[in-house]
């Protein structure tokens, strides 16, 4: 690895995501067109050994997979310790047109929210898969969990649908946002993103967690202030008793999917109206007028009952 690569790895990775943003041939909404698909991403760190991923497997499930039994599922022949691999956590907030859109809608996800789903997440994985190369073309071990064979989704007991690398609680262990009421992961860009993850054998230190609660960005947790989400679901999936996922699920399979497909001509599906219209859009929110008494977001007077 070259000098300046060793004086500031973190620098050289984070330089590595945003070059690839920044790429005119990667980082693409349509095919051939100036639009981005993402803005600039947000990085974070975490230990292997950080307790935290002990703790996903009482909250989350069994299965969820520890960066340690990740990195063995790949190296299975090389020796390591947890205390020796560092996770590497980036969100990908959607772009300000993407934003927009959606934000008018009231069933259906506009064109862009769905393209950034389906084919978004086609340029996470690429950059998932670019960062991996990279750092092993330095001689650096490193794997994206959730592009290993091994990775599939599984069935929580307290949540429902799982995974066995949830890249949003993995961005929560780099220091990069908490959970809202809808599950969402709200982070200092807000909640309308994605995230992505690698595991690498490599020494950085670990993105200090400017939190001590997984809810704590969340203003119906944090004061009761907040049911914007609750308003924005169109089928209720949403509710001061959380985020259910089989109504959510149903409603993108059954009705999104193929309003996508005659809409727009292509396969996918989306939503993220709770992502958008919200005041934990495109930040984190907080308890103050010109922040959350906005009537695109919230009624004057929010009530405590079902809206």
């Amino acid at each position: 690895m070259s000098t300046d690569k060793i004086h500031d790895l973190s620098t050289w990775i984070e330089s590595i995501i945003q070059d690839f943003l920044n790429n005119p041939f990667e980082n693409l909404l349509w095919p051939g067109g100036p639009e981005k698909a993402w803005a600039d991403a947000l990085v974070g760190y975490s230990r292997g050994d950080d307790p935290v991923f002990a703790s996903f497997k009482e909250h989350v499930g069994p299965f969820h997979w520890t960066p340690g039994e990740a990195f063995r599922l790949a190296y299975p022949e090389t020796p390591v310790e947890d205390r020796d691999l560092t996770i590497i956590s980036w969100v990908l907030p959607k772009t300000e047109p993407t934003k927009t859109d959606n934000r008018r809608e009231t069933t259906y996800p506009s064109q862009r929210w769905a393209r950034t789903r389906i084919f978004g997440e086609e340029i996470n994985d690429r950059l998932k898969q670019r960062v991996v190369d990279d750092l092993l073309s330095e001689g650096l071990a490193a794997l994206a969990p959730s592009l290993l064979p091994a990775w599939s989704w599984q069935t929580s007991e307290q949540y429902g649908f799982a995974s066995t690398w949830s890249e949003r609680h993995v961005a929560y262990a780099s220091g990069l946002g908490t959970f809202g009421l809808c599950d969402g992961l709200i982070t200092a860009n807000g909640k309308a993103m994605r995230a992505g993850s690698v595991i690498a054998r490599i020494d950085v230190p670990a993105t200090p967690r400017p939190y001590t609660n997984h809810r704590q960005y969340c203003l119906f947790y944090t004061s009761r202030a907040c049911r914007a989400c609750i308003s924005r679901c169109p089928v209720d999936a949403i509710s001061e008793n959380g985020h259910d996922k089989m109504k959510c699920f149903n409603h993108l399979a059954i009705t999104i999917a193929p309003y996508v497909k005659e809409r727009f001509g292509f396969e996918g599906y989306g939503c993220g109206l709770c992502q958008t219209g919200v005041p934990c859009e495109s930040g984190i929110p907080v308890v103050s007028a010109h922040k959350y008494t906005q009537p695109s977001f919230l009624p004057e007077e929010p009530s405590r009952g079902k809206p």
